[in-house]
């Protein structure tokens, strides 16, 4: 991304996994070199280009620094990367929980601090509509919550305190995941509240039944946002003891890119049923819980224009995201699928494979949207979310 440090422009760059922790800001003049460490030009090439941008011959002790700061950082693949990630990934294997990655930035890190808060967020706003009995989930943000909370609060308010009894499943978008791949781990969730236990019996019987679709112990946990959110607004309201199942959905970009039906790849339709007949034995002891974020719209998210929540083209962007909504309440998963094929998604939406899956395991689920919001999360970018609660449409 762009240097955010006014007295050093050029390009930051970090790691989003983790695997570095380091920080870089390469100057305007270096930032073409980078594109020769592609893995097929040599370092000839490199100092080919020094010596064009530099207007000197004398440019060997500049490309020796420019390599070695990039390799030191973790930031190019070769032998020091790869002691990196092993090292990082050996140690979520060998940690005895998920240990809490945002707090501090995403939200306070003090548990007085976050009470406050997240009861801040919870106050009833607006004319949401009212759950009538047990709901079977529930579909929230998964932007930072200061910036989506009244959709966090239209969500979480279905919940009651006799829900505390249930396991929440938690399907969140697996930002950092691979495609056609469903990330889970056995390890408990750590936050500022304390320590909710994950259901391992269920998360053993799914690593079986979604043999060729999982990644167990998937170390994406480890950086990944989009269940962190969930737990810390259920050990909130139901305790820091809740029981949970969180999954991470990675893309079924093989659908939306390429042809056929997320459940074509026989993984991920093994663990379709899986989900299904989970649902099916456990009934009303589950409680579905989505972590889901929609439209990626502006010049962040790699459109020509300039996104500004709630007008010009962002109202288009509403009507086309209730559309798709529409069809997640009536339970038409091919609808909703049809259109998110639609253009490869030009909405961009980080949440349609977790829904996927949910009207996939729970067919008979019919929604209620809560809450619709946008937010510009920088001055040219807008994302969209809702807050949306299912119950059993058969039991009607």
């Amino acid at each position: 991304m762009p240097s955010p440090v006014d007295d050093r422009p050029g390009l930051l760059i970090r790691d989003p996994y983790q695997f570095s922790d380091m920080t870089l800001i390469i100057p305007p003049a270096l930032v073409p070199c980078l594109e020769c460490f592609d893995g097929e030009q040599t370092t000839l090439d490199l100092r080919q280009l020094l010596v064009r941008s530099t207007g000197s011959l004398e440019v060997g002790e500049l490309e020796t620094h420019l390599t070695d700061t990039l390799s030191t950082a973790g930031f190019l693949e070769d032998e020091k990367f790869e002691v990196m990630r092993q090292q990082r990934e050996r140690g979520f294997v060998d940690s005895p929980h998920r240990d809490v990655a945002h707090a501090g930035s995403a939200y306070p890190e003090s548990p007085n601090e976050l009470r406050v808060v997240l009861d801040d967020y919870m106050k009833p706003e607006g004319d949401a509509p009212p759950s009538s009995g047990r709901i079977l989930g529930i579909a929230a943000p998964h932007v930072s919550p200061f910036g989506g909370w009244g959709c966090y609060q239209a969500a979480y308010s279905a919940l009651t305190p006799a829900d505390r009894d249930r396991t929440f499943v938690i399907l969140g978008t697996s930002h950092y995941g691979e495609p056609d791949r469903f990330g889970l781990t056995r390890k408990p969730f750590l936050t500022p509240y304390g320590t909710a236990p994950t259901d391992t019996a269920i998360v053993d019987e799914l690593e079986n039944a979604g043999n060729g679709a999982v990644m167990m112990e998937d170390y994406c946990h480890a950086v990944e946002h989009s269940i962190e959110f969930q737990v810390i607004f259920l050990q909130h309201l139901l305790g820091p003891e809740v029981r949970i199942v969180p999954i991470l959905c990675g893309s079924f970009a093989r659908s939306i890119y390429g042809s056929g039906m997320p459940e074509d790849q026989p993984g991920t339709a093994r663990f379709f049923d899986a989900l299904g007949n989970l649902a099916a034995r456990q009934g009303d002891n589950l409680c579905w819980v989505l972590g889901i974020d929609m439209a990626h719209m502006g010049r962040r998210y790699g459109d020509q224009f300039q996104a500004l929540a709630n007008t010009d083209e962002m109202v288009r962007v509403a009507e086309r995201d209730h559309l798709r909504i529409d069809s997640i309440s009536g339970g038409d998963a091919q609808a909703f699928w049809d259109q998110v094929r639609e253009n490869r998604d030009e909405l961009k939406w980080c949440g349609s494979a977790p829904l996927y899956t949910f009207m996939k395991a729970m067919p008979q689920a019919r929604g209620v949207l809560r809450r619709y919001q946008q937010w510009n999360i920088d001055e040219q970018s807008v994302v969209s979310f809702a807050g949306m609660t299912f119950a059993d449409g058969a039991a009607k």
